[in-house]
């Protein structure tokens, strides 16, 4: 490798990162929520398009109730944080697609978010629906798509200046978010994430659910519903992306300590505010 493409990378990472909320973690970030939002939002119009959304208006109304709750709950950790210009250009939007078969759901870049009716019956209520919810939110938060997009860039096009690669290169940029998303292929089908993206977002999905008012016991029994689903049909974990349901159960029950104390203290803010009126 030429000295100019390390010395460029070497800048790359002394300068193009950003810090994950909660966790604390250093990660790439060079391309701006300015060229992925766009890309985003055009992207799950055309899922919209080609989708069937549900019918079921019990089931509906829950997932936008809920998305609701997390947004909220999301828009304050930051502003208390003062991360709030993170969110700049959000657009939040929640919608249950009907596909019984696609046990999924998933958050695009700008709070774009999907459910499909096939995990309703896993999350059984609203709050198995906070579980995925604030998972599927955190991962945009985080993040995480941006990140797999920074990564490729640097692969693709490490020895050019990356400003440069930006301006000059838009369909390359496009083909990046398209890849990082898996956008054209299948639709609604996200690549998935790698397990330190997983575990990342279990922690945030957590707390946001969490302050959201909902208790975070809830997740690792939605993780149990979700092995029971899936059979232990799971490949070993060192062979997966993912997490083992095992793994994730216990790392959730590790952590649910310190979601608890948000848990709590949201509990107390409203019933004072329930006493006073």
């Amino acid at each position: 490798m030429k000295r100019s493409t390390i010395f460029i990378i070497t800048l790359v990472f002394l300068f193009a990162c950003s810090t994950v909320p909660i966790t604390g973690r250093k990660q790439l970030s060079i391309i701006p929520n300015s060229q992925i939002l766009p890309l985003s939002f055009d992207s799950y119009q055309q899922v919209l398009k080609e989708s069937k959304l549900s019918t079921n208006k019990e089931q509906t109304a829950m997932v936008k109730n809920v998305g609701a709750k997390i947004q909220h709950a999301v828009e304050q950790y930051m502003t208390q944080n003062k991360m709030a210009d993170a969110l700049e250009g959000y657009d939040w939007e929640f919608n249950l697609i009907q596909d019984d078969a696609m046990v999924n759901a998933w958050c695009m870049p700008g709070g774009k978010v999907a459910f499909y009716s096939g995990i309703m019956p896993i999350c059984k209520d609203e709050a198995g629906v906070a579980v995925v919810m604030g998972h599927e939110v955190a991962h945009a938060i985080a993040n995480h798509g941006r990140e797999r997009m920074s990564q490729g860039l640097i692969q693709q096009m490490g020895g050019v200046a990356l400003a440069v690669a930006l301006q000059d290169k838009p369909q390359e940029t496009q083909a990046l978010f398209f890849t990082a998303y898996a956008v054209g292929t299948t639709y609604g089908a996200m690549l998935p994430y790698s397990r330190l993206h997983e575990s990342e977002a279990d922690k945030l999905g957590l707390i946001f659910m969490a302050m959201a008012g909902y208790d975070p016991h809830e997740a690792p029994q939605f993780w149990e519903r979700m092995a029971s689903q899936s059979g232990g049909g799971q490949p070993p974990e060192w062979l997966s992306t993912h997490p083992s349901h095992e793994s994730r159960i216990q790392a959730l029950n590790d952590y649910l300590p310190t979601a608890m104390k948000y848990y709590n203290k949201q509990q107390k803010q409203t019933q004072g505010g329930l006493i006073r009126r």
